[in-house]
């Protein structure tokens, strides 16, 4: 149970692998960008109390795993994330408006699929759970 957060209603474990790219996925991502970019996102998970579990920003795209709690959609988290990341790299970055005209930094869309359990672990976990509530069961017949 140490791999499971704990709020006060609620037991939990979501991790999501997010990718995402900047529009016209154009190679920018790399230099001083790259770095300031890694930054700012680090910063924002930080404010929302999202853990980064793994990151690499590529040239022309950015792959994120994350543990996102449970009051949080991925679409909300995704939508924080590179919204404000793209105040805050314009702010950093003034030479991107010229390329970026109209302070649209990312493209509208974004991969996600979700780390969860081993699928056969948690089929064994229900075959077993079946045979427990049938001992418990008759148990409670005697």
């Amino acid at each position: 149970m140490k791999q499971f957060k704990r709020l006060a209603h609620a037991v939990w474990r979501y991790k999501y692998h997010i990718v995402w790219c900047p529009k016209y996925r154009f190679r920018i991502l790399k230099g001083e960008i790259g770095k300031s970019l890694r930054e700012i996102i680090r910063q924002l998970c930080e404010w929302k109390q999202i853990v980064i579990l793994e990151g690499n920003i590529q040239a022309d795209h950015i792959h994120l795993v994350l543990e996102i709690p449970p009051k949080y959609s991925v679409s909300e988290t995704v939508g924080f994330l590179k919204g404000k990341s793209t105040i805050k790299i314009f702010d950093h970055h003034h030479e991107l408006k010229k390329r970026y005209w109209g302070r649209h930094f990312w493209s509208r869309g974004y991969c996600v699929s979700t780390i969860g359990l081993d699928e056969e672990q948690i089929r064994q976990y229900v075959r077993h759970q079946l045979h427990k509530d049938k001992k418990a069961e008759q148990v409670k017949l005697w």
